[in-house]
């Protein structure tokens, strides 16, 4: 049976929160996990908006997108994206930490990100994870 959890981001740091999200996903905190097999459970991420970076990375730190074009790479900095789409920035950091095969994209699909404390899924009655 899938388990819904239900993590806060408020104050902590963006890698340490990826590998917990990441590794909950893939089911490895399951006794039943084996590699093959999407075991892992679905996480809703709260407060997206409040995840903090060390090593004064809102001023170092880039994401790069392509279009495919010529002269179509763009960067945009951590802060100008934490103003805009902070949900995106917890996404490519698990993204990154989950292995790049088949079940990458059934495993981010578990993965449900909210910028503010509220989110839809009161019904499914996630349980409160604390990291």
């Amino acid at each position: 049976m899938e388990k819904w959890w239900l993590v806060d981001a408020n104050g902590r740091t963006l890698g340490r929160l990826a590998t917990h999200i990441a590794k909950m996903l893939m089911g490895k905190d399951k006794s039943t996990y084996v590699p093959w097999r999407d075991d892992g459970d679905t996480v809703v991420c709260v407060n997206a908006e409040k995840v903090a970076v060390t090593g004064g990375k809102e001023e170092k730190k880039f994401y790069k997108r392509y279009s495919g074009y010529p002269s179509g790479l763009k960067f945009i900095r951590f802060d100008r994206m934490m103003e805009e789409h902070p949900e995106r920035i917890i996404y490519h950091a698990v993204r990154g930490m989950l292995p790049k095969n088949r079940l990458r994209a059934r495993r981010l699909n578990k993965l449900k990100i909210y910028r503010g404390s509220e989110h839809p899924h009161q019904a499914q009655a996630p349980t409160k994870l604390e990291i």
